[in-house]
């Protein structure tokens, strides 16, 4: 009995997809615009050539109708219009009735109503808005009803529940803020002559954020909006030091917002990291002496000011979700107002929860590497990443022994072709062969820039102070111009 009243207190959760038998106690509580809905459909037919194509750039889809039968006559107009067929009366009119679905849309005095009804052109934009309002508002209620059933049914994992939740909401706030209308040609051709205009003018001066390396920043021409830097190396070869450089320069040299995902090392450690490297001590003479001299004690303090100062945010939070992620960084570039770069350490640490990520870690690491370059695009934010390389590198010979290349890249290809930049971070030192060679190459680094869609590619000499976790820029020396 107890289990029957339960299923019957969860039925009017359901928002029914249907027809209803009653409209008008329906419209009650159901969001819908049935005059908007009429507005467009009626526009359409007295100028298809004009607002079925503005509707299709607008993004108007059958899910904007809450009528069935108004699903039923943009079908049509949609179908016909895109194989230039009539959209009079008379030939809409006979599809409905080859298919059976004349008396679904009220019948011929049904159709007529929309051939007939009086609106104002100037409105149909307006009217479309209405009806985007009022999808998003029945999204909300079926996807709130679709989880209320759920955790009625004290699912055990309530963790995976609230993700999938939050995602789907997420996905509903996509669909609300994604603009579908097209940008003209004249506007996108203003906005390249502008860029080329401040090019000219500011002779050679980067147009996107600076990384603080100077020959990086020049070859890419600073990080722009929307792209995705993957910095990818083996273990050890100091990758989360090199992301922490640019977190710094961006954070407390430029003074701007930055968020960094640690998805591996504790904030707190990350702050001591900071701190040690900005201040120029050395951790571990520290611990040796026990003490700070005057000296360092003043750059600490300066070192730790600045930090408080800064509009760095760091979440620590292991094994992330990329809707969990995503969600972070949005509630932050509403608090902050804006953001400068993102980071993320490292994507094979991320997770995805979907279907088909559960069975493919492959298909897993894609979902992640797609979400995030994804996230750049929809903040118009360059998102900086970090990304493990298989044993490639280790089991090359000779002068190749150690070098990484982009098809070492770990489990999944699509890291490859979703990135704007890929930079493979090297250290000679690590790999040699005896203590001669190690001491040579003690501190030579290299980023190899082997991926860049808006520059040139190649090597980026680089010196690494282990004690500092620092990378300097340095010149390039003979082995570099030999490629060794």
């Amino acid at each position: 009995m107890a289990s029957t009243e339960k299923k019957t207190a969860r039925k009017d959760l359901k928002l029914t997809k249907s027809e209803p038998k009653d409209i008008s106690q329906e419209l009650r509580n159901i969001p819908q615009a049935l005059g908007p809905e009429k507005g467009v459909l009626a526009l359409m037919a007295m100028d298809p050539a004009s607002y079925i194509g503005q509707a299709i750039t607008l993004g108007l889809s059958e899910d904007y109708f809450y009528l069935p039968a108004h699903k039923i006559i943009w079908n049509i107009f949609q179908s016909r219009y895109s194989k230039n067929e009539p959209i009079d009366i008379v030939s809409v009119a006979q599809v409905l009735t080859d298919n059976n679905q004349l008396e679904a849309v009220g019948g011929n005095s049904g159709l007529a109503e929309i051939y007939t009804y009086t609106t104002t052109s100037a409105y149909f934009g307006h009217y479309i808005n209405i009806l985007k309002d009022k999808y998003i508002l029945r999204s909300i209620i079926n996807t709130a009803n679709e989880y209320t059933n759920q955790a009625f049914d004290n699912p055990e994992d309530v963790a995976q529940l609230l993700e999938t939740l939050e995602g789907n909401i997420f996905q509903i706030r996509e669909r609300y803020n994604t603009s579908k209308d097209g940008t003209n040609l004249k506007q996108i051709l203003e906005e390249a002559l502008s860029n080329f205009e401040k090019f000219l003018t500011n002779k050679g001066v980067i147009q996107g954020q600076s990384t603080g390396y100077e020959k990086l920043d020049k070859m890419c021409n600073g990080l722009k909006p929307g792209d995705m830097f993957i910095i990818a190396a083996r273990p050890s070869m100091g990758k989360t030091s090199f992301l922490l450089n640019i977190i710094e320069h961006i954070a407390l040299n430029e003074k701007k917002p930055v968020l960094l995902f640690s998805c591996e090392m504790p904030a707190v450690q990350i702050a001591e990291r900071l701190l040690y490297a900005r201040s120029g001590i050395k951790r571990a003479e520290i611990i040796k002496r026990g003490n700070l001299s005057p000296l360092e004690m003043k750059r600490f303090s300066e070192a730790y000011k600045e930090m408080d100062a800064s509009r760095l945010v760091i979440d620590d939070t292991a094994a992330i979700s990329i809707n969990e992620l995503r969600a972070k960084a949005r509630r932050v570039m509403r608090d902050q107002g804006e953001l400068a770069a993102i980071g993320v350490d490292y994507l094979q640490l991320m997770r995805s929860h979907s279907q088909q990520a559960v069975s493919s870690r492959e298909r897993e690491v894609a979902e992640i590497s797609s979400g995030l370059k994804a996230l750049a695009k929809e903040l118009k934010v360059p998102v900086i990443v970090l990304a493990q390389l298989n044993r490639g590198p280790e089991s090359r010979t000779g002068n190749s022994l150690g070098v990484p290349r982009m098809s070492d890249l770990r489990e999944s290809g699509s890291i490859e072709q979703d990135a704007d930049m890929i930079g493979l971070l090297y250290r000679s030192a690590y790999y040699a062969e005896d203590e001669e060679a190690r001491q040579k190459n003690i501190g030579r680094a290299n980023l190899n820039l082997a991926k860049n869609r808006n520059g040139e590619t190649g090597d980026i000499p680089l010196h690494f102070e282990a004690e500092l976790m620092r990378f300097t820029s340095r010149e390039p020396d003979e082995n570099d111009l030999s490629g060794n």
